[in-house]
């Protein structure tokens, strides 16, 4: 401590700056600079660790959390009465600050919402701005998602990870893939000629759809979840299990096949789904449309 204050008072008499406030300031970034090498340690411990990736994840996040708010809480002890000091003296500045730190008190306060009301949380799907992705991030000025579409069918990865400030939440709509339910919506249409049997293929496609081993505990399971949430969203639906609709055109006959499906499992399901077709198609089972 003595080479901290012998340095401190060394720099004051170069800077002009009063050494107590360099000393102080030292003694920060060394608390911050230990504190870093802690949550470092630790994630070197937790990657080694014989648990999963998501349990790892989320200790290490609740672990450095805990040691950056321990950090901070120590910084203020160290401060003390200076505090009120430095307040004083950004009162001085505070209108030219206001504008230049203006963006990042907006997503400081828009993570801390974000943590009370919890719009979203990890792993969730979300949309916001036109940007989609499943949410793999969390800070306290911004979040990350791991992207989504665009380029890739399906609503795949595209391996891109997309840094978006905690303030979007305020200016633009967010849609959440997977908050109350795990499942959305999914739909693939179908194209048949207008003289088949459209009894028999729609028995066929229903089987299809029955079938598939992701879709048949859905209903269920998004039975429980609508039960759940009734206390808190107004939400109902008449009917949980897949079904088809039928739109006449002027050259064919378009089926709807709807079902639930999770949405990071939209694009397995939807495969499953077309490769079967194609195969009662090739049987004869199915007669398809193809405009030329």
């Amino acid at each position: 401590m003595e080479y901290i204050k012998d340095f401190a008072e060394y720099l004051g008499k170069i800077t002009g700056i009063d050494s107590e406030y360099i000393r102080l300031a030292i003694l920060t970034i060394l608390i911050f600079f230990v504190f870093g090498v802690i949550k470092s340690i630790i994630k070197k411990i937790y990657s080694n660790l014989p648990v999963n990736d998501k349990k790892k994840f989320f200790r290490n996040r609740k672990i450095r959390i805990i040691l950056t708010a321990i950090s901070f809480i120590l910084v203020f002890l160290l401060w003390g009465e200076k505090i009120s000091g430095i307040i004083t003296f950004i009162s001085f500045i505070s209108a030219g600050l206001t504008i230049a730190i203006r963006e990042i008190i907006f997503n400081f306060f828009a993570g801390m919402y974000m943590n009370i009301k919890k719009p979203f949380e990890i792993e969730d799907r979300v949309e916001i701005n036109g940007i989609k992705g499943d949410v793999i991030r969390m800070n306290p000025l911004s979040f990350e998602v791991l992207e989504i579409g665009e380029r890739v069918y399906g609503e795949q990865s595209t391996g891109r990870i997309v840094h978006i400030p905690n303030s979007y939440i305020f200016t633009y709509t967010l849609k959440n893939y997977t908050k109350v339910f795990k499942y959305i919506w999914d739909e693939i249409k179908v194209d048949i000629s207008l003289d088949v049997d459209i009894k028999k293929t729609e028995e066929i496609l229903y089987e299809i759809l029955f079938d598939n081993e992701i879709l048949k505990e859905i209903p269920r399971k998004m039975e429980d979840a609508v039960d759940e949430a009734i206390l808190e969203y107004r939400i109902y639906y008449n009917n949980l299990d897949p079904i088809i609709y039928i739109k006449i055109e002027r050259s064919h006959i378009e089926m709807y096949l709807r079902y639930l499906v999770h949405p990071k499992k939209a694009r397995d399901v939807q495969n499953e789904i077309n490769m079967r077709i194609m195969e009662e198609y090739q049987k004869g089972n199915i007669d398809l449309y193809i405009n030329d």
